[in-house]
């Protein structure tokens, strides 16, 4: 394993396909790893991304496990690829799609810092608010913002919950997405979510002028495994990116800590919600 290892999403990808294909075939770790000569601690490992997973391995895998050909051959692919751009700028991944793979991300994170221009963040958002904003001509992308807010949802459950730490514009609360009750219902839910001690919602109001990344939305996502560098998420109706430089995320996080100085209180933010809903 390289000295200083960042697995990049697409390995991360990677090792969860190899995860699914054990899961499938209901083998633990240990018995898994001896079908296929290797320890389980390298077989976790590759999993979980905290080393690389060799193409040979991959194969290896594969037939053990019964993948057919052309299924384990694409992640062979992948892995070729991903060992390739490890230690320079991403390029076009194949087969790989941010926008596919983006709530699994927010599953595994420990830290979202989103922020939004024109939208309720996704992980807030109400079934019927995705739908209207989507102008139900989208399925792809409602099915997948149906994902992230699912992904959210089962992390209020766990132990170590996901901290979500949201900004965007009042004109967010202000334009009415599907209609005056759809609106007020997903006024009302922001409400209730930014009660939770994991989440911070913070409002920049217009009398801000211009402020930090204006007209720039991103989401920053922050992971517990030394490995897993911070990844920033970009996304337009066309497609989604990952950003992984850490020169570059840096310069997210810089710009999200910016935007939560020009940003109101959470208190401040929360009147401001209400105040909106009861306008409708």
């Amino acid at each position: 394993m390289p000295k200083d290892f960042r697995a990049t999403a697409l390995e991360r990808a990677i090792g969860r396909q190899l995860a699914g294909w054990r899961d499938e075939r209901e083998l633990s770790l240990a018995e898994a790893g001896q079908r296929v000569g290797f320890s389980s601690a390298k077989l976790s490992m590759m999993e979980n991304a905290v080393q690389p997973s060799a193409p040979l391995d991959i194969m290896a895998l594969g037939y053990v496990y019964k993948v057919p050909t052309p299924e384990w051959q694409a992640v062979v692919s992948r892995a070729q690829y991903a060992e390739q751009v490890r230690t320079r700028a991403l390029g076009a991944t194949p087969n790989f799609d941010p926008a596919a793979d983006f709530a699994n991300l927010v599953y595994e994170a420990t830290v979202l810092r989103v922020f939004t221009t024109d939208l309720v963040p996704a992980v807030f958002q109400l079934a019927e608010y995705t739908d209207a904003a989507m102008q139900t001509d989208d399925p792809v992308r409602t099915a997948r913002l149906a994902m992230v807010r699912e992904a959210w949802s089962s992390r209020l459950k766990d132990r170590d919950p996901l901290v979500v730490h949201a900004v965007f514009p009042e004109a967010v609360l202000r334009q009415v997405v599907g209609g005056p009750r759809v609106m007020k219902a997903q006024l009302l839910h922001l409400m209730e979510v930014s009660e939770h001690p994991v989440v911070r919602v913070q409002v920049v109001p217009h009398g801000a002028g211009a402020y930090p990344a204006m007209g720039s939305p991103f989401t920053l996502l922050g992971f517990p495994r030394r490995q897993h560098n911070d990844v920033a998420y970009l996304e337009t109706f066309i497609k989604g990116e990952y950003v992984e430089d850490p020169g570059l995320t840096e310069q997210c996080a810089q710009r999200f800590a910016s935007l939560q100085e020009v940003a109101l209180g959470a208190g401040e933010s929360l009147e401001l919600i209400a105040e909106a809903a009861a306008e409708l």
